[in-house]
């Protein structure tokens, strides 16, 4: 059992600065894998071909750097609303998330997060930041007035995965299972279409996380640990990607997914059915997304919740059966997109060096914080068998999509929904260090936006 972070008094959390040595060493061991990154870029890369340069027209200095965007030092509208609210989360979140009804902290928790998303996608202004963030002719939202027969599209989606044809899909669309495009054609149905509509919608599905992890993390035993994770996830540094891709909208309905789940296994097992269905949608979204099923079988396995399992293992089956009665096999999409993947973009940017490198980016998403995370987590086998499990769960995930060489860069924003279950070791970090480290979290997030355009 945990202590109670509140029993040390109101405010008593962020009233120490207290970090061990080993965190530190740890935090610092995230940031050399960044620095090896980029370092590793420029020393690997003469031609300059292992990055986003390999991209056609693409300028030549993108490739200097393991992520996606042009170095440029600039403010915008976002920067003062996001300092402002950095500088209030560190300085309250911590004792307000120690101290209010948890179910207040988890809605104060999204609407700031909500806001610092927001904040920091419009530190890059609001037509380039937001709302155009989605409309280039690679994104979804370029082949959504085409798509005039949902029927006939599923029926004829992986037919037009294949680059050079006449009617082949968008860069992204052809990427991704027809789940991620439907639901913009869906959107657009109801009168939601468009850039700012597809935004705002990706945001508010992004800032879900902050939720999901934290409910997570106290339905498996730890509610006073959930309430330390809570302030980190919700300054979380991949924020810079969640406004605006498409992977926020992935990462939020993946997390709560696995929230129904958790919640089904402890409490009402009825929740199992939309935990699947849900979890069942999101393999339809990013072909990737099928090895959350590591964290979301990690949830049932601590649990021994076994008829959950077969209920949301039924609920998952039948979106499944959805999509193959309409005319679209997830298999034959997938190797269709493999196909793609090594004839185009793929050939540029040799294993040898992304398999490494992938991790310095998804450090950048994470933060410093993960290191130390992640180091007491792997001291907490016997105290919180249910949350290593999940956190196990996640670092399986990454290694998984690392080796499998289907993510060359871009992992900042394609492991999003990854990188939050990294975090959940967050709540393995001593309340009396939570100011310090969200001070850390959110300056990385304030730096990357900052000094990079990035292209999400």
């Amino acid at each position: 059992m945990t202590a109670d972070p509140r029993a040390e008094g109101p405010g008593s959390p962020t009233r120490s600065r207290a970090v061990p040595p080993a965190d530190l060493v740890a935090a610092a061991a995230v940031v050399a894998l960044v620095g090896v990154s980029v370092v590793g870029t420029l020393w690997w890369n003469p031609a300059r071909q292992l990055g986003p340069s390999s991209f056609k027209g693409a300028p030549e200095n993108f490739g200097e750097w393991p992520i996606i965007g042009t170095p440029y030092v600039h403010t915008g509208p976002g920067t003062i609303p996001a300092v402002l609210l950095a500088l209030l989360a560190v300085l309250y979140g911590p004792s307000l998330a120690a101290r209010l009804p948890w179910r207040r902290a988890l809605l104060l928790g999204y609407v700031v997060s909500v806001g610092w998303i927001t904040s920091l996608a419009l530190v890059d202004g609001w037509r380039t930041g937001f709302a155009k963030r989605l409309t280039p002719g690679t994104e979804y939202l370029a082949e959504v007035p085409g798509i005039t027969d949902i029927p006939a599209m599923l029926a004829g989606f992986t037919d037009r995965i294949a680059h050079g044809q006449p009617d082949s899909w968008t860069v992204h669309v052809a990427g991704h299972p027809p789940g991620a495009t439907l639901v913009f054609v869906w959107l657009d149905r109801i009168g939601l279409g468009g850039g700012v509509a597809a935004s705002t919608v990706c945001v508010l599905a992004g800032a879900l996380v902050a939720v999901a992890v934290p409910a997570t993390v106290s339905l498996l035993g730890h509610p006073d640990r959930a309430r330390v994770a809570l302030p980190l996830l919700v300054l979380l540094p991949g924020a810079v990607w969640l406004g605006v891709s498409a992977d926020a909208l992935f990462a939020g309905a993946t997390a709560t997914g696995i929230a129904l789940l958790a919640l089904a296994a402890v409490r009402h097992t009825a929740w199992a059915v939309p935990a699947g269905a849900i979890l069942g949608f999101g393999i339809f979204l990013s072909y990737g997304l099928i090895t959350l099923g590591a964290v979301a079988l990690a949830v049932v396995v601590a649990t021994r919740a076994w008829r959950a399992l077969g209920l949301a293992v039924a609920a998952a089956l039948a979106v499944v059966g959805v999509f193959a009665l309409a005319g679209f096999w997830w298999l034959d999409g997938y190797h269709a997109v493999v196909d793609r993947y090594y004839e185009g973009i793929a050939a540029d940017r040799p294993y040898s060096f992304w398999v490494w490198a992938n991790l310095g980016c998804l450090a950048l998403a994470t933060g410093p914080a993960v290191g130390p995370a992640l180091r007491r987590a792997a001291g907490a086998v016997r105290t919180a068998p249910r949350l290593v499990a999940v956190v196990a769960g996640a670092v399986v995930t990454v290694v998984v999509a690392d080796l499998s060489g289907l993510s060359k860069a871009e992992v900042e924003r394609i492991w999003l929904p990854f990188a939050v279950w990294l975090l959940a070791a967050a709540a393995f970090l001593p309340a009396r260090s939570a100011r310090w480290w969200l001070t850390v979290q959110a300056a990385t997030a304030l730096a990357v936006n900052h000094l990079f355009l990035t292209n999400w």
